[in-house]
């Protein structure tokens, strides 16, 4: 128990340090906690030079497609589990949401399509 609780505070940390905005809106706010509890073991780096599991996600992510990313949250992919029986439709909106406002980082290209 107490490794899965420092995992999440890990995940919640890092969610939080990869939006640095303060002006997100509930919809988006809730899209970022399910991200850092859901998501944020893969997709979000532990800490600085370390690489993640899944690639870092931002609002280029799937070209910024909603309908894209939501397939891919629902579907999974061969590295990526299915989450279409453990999210709620409002949950996976609300990750959609807030990967919407995260900024791409100046030293990564904009990328287009499929980013696995």
């Amino acid at each position: 128990m107490k490794h899965g609780v420092s995992t999440l505070v890990l995940a919640l940390a890092a969610a939080t340090a990869h939006a640095q905005q303060t002006d997100l809106n509930e919809t988006q706010r809730l899209g970022r906690q399910v991200f850092a509890q859901s998501c944020g073991i893969c997709h979000l780096q532990p800490s600085l030079g370390v690489k993640t599991y899944g690639p870092i996600l931002n609002k280029a992510t799937a070209a910024g497609n909603d309908a894209v990313m939501r397939a891919f949250i629902l579907n999974g992919t061969d590295r990526m589990p299915a989450f279409k029986h453990y999210l709620k439709p409002a949950e996976i909106d609300a990750i959609i949401a807030y990967l919407g406002t995260v900024p791409v980082p100046a030293n990564e290209p904009q990328k287009t399509g499929d980013s696995r």
